[in-house]
């Protein structure tokens, strides 16, 4: 009998042996990628001579509240932040909408030069922002959309090529019998998308909100473009500066700006990381 359970303790012994050297690699895999933020967040609560006297020292040795007082009143963060909020949310609502109906149409129906629109978009891809930066300032001053905040949402809210082959690949699997059963009860085109198709498609959703609020929230060089002449609608991106002077830099107002503009993102993406892990493994799938 002991000679029976013998190899399987030993074998169940070797592996909580693997799984403990497994959770240990990570556990050191972890605290390297996550050692810079606590870094910024320690930086932020020290003074600057400090931050470079005291090394990778991660405790202050006087915690420096002020420095976030003097990074949302004195620099004007507090504005920042609502500027932030305001093109990032409208952005990605814009975004949901238009890469959901594209993707829809491309996923769902056949139509002439549908290959063609596809290696368009997908061509598209390949472009920087920076080289269409030019035309794209050119076309906003034209129509009067420079130092405000409608430019660079509607600049943020275009493209998205990745976004729509997400949609596209997703609701090429839903069941057409889905569809056919709305059109028999009197529902037109956009009501089965809104109705039927945009419900389903709440994975997808979710993906594409988290990576469209990443994009839109960290952008520098648009906000920095479209309100280079108006202080007031900066970005917090953009606001960062405001700690580089001409002869020294707020070292330490700059990490307790960079610590406030990131904890709505960390804050998004705690929240939303199941459906967005959830969203990209199945379209992946796809």
């Amino acid at each position: 009998m002991r000679q029976r359970l013998l190899p399987g303790f030993v074998s169940e012994w070797k592996w909580d042996l693997r799984r403990i050297i497994t959770v240990l690699i990570l556990l050191v895999v972890c605290l390297v990628w996550v050692y810079p933020f606590l870094w910024m967040v320690s930086a932020s609560l020290k003074t600057s001579r400090e931050i470079f006297a005291s090394g990778l020292n991660l405790v202050p040795s006087e915690w420096r509240w002020e420095n976030y007082e003097r990074a949302w009143v004195q620099a004007n963060f507090s504005r920042y932040m609502i500027n932030t909020v305001v093109i990032t949310v409208a952005t990605v609502a814009l975004v949901v909408f238009h890469t959901s109906l594209s993707g829809y149409v491309l996923g769902r129906f056949k139509f002439i030069g549908q290959r063609f629109i596809l290696g368009l978009l997908v061509a598209t891809v390949f472009v920087p922002l920076g080289y269409t930066i030019i035309p794209t300032v050119q076309i906003a001053g034209a129509l009067g959309l420079l130092n405000t905040l409608l430019g660079p949402i509607l600049v943020l809210s275009s493209g998205h090529v990745i976004h729509i082959l997400l949609f596209a690949a997703f609701f090429r699997s839903v069941p057409k019998e889905l569809e056919e059963a709305a059109v028999l009860d009197g529902a037109n085109f956009l009501q089965v998308y809104w109705r039927v198709m945009l419900p389903l498609s709440r994975p997808v959703i979710a993906t594409v909100s988290v990576l469209t609020f990443l994009q839109a929230w960290n952008n520098f060089l648009v906000p920095l473009v479209f309100t280079f002449s108006r202080p007031d609608l900066r970005t917090l991106s953009v606001g960062l500066f405001a700690f580089i002077g001409e002869n020294e830099i707020d070292w330490s107002g700059m990490a307790a700006a960079a610590t406030l503009s990131l904890i709505p993102i960390v804050l998004v993406f705690f929240f939303a990381q199941r459906q967005f892990v959830e969203g990209l493994a199945g379209a992946v799938k796809q």
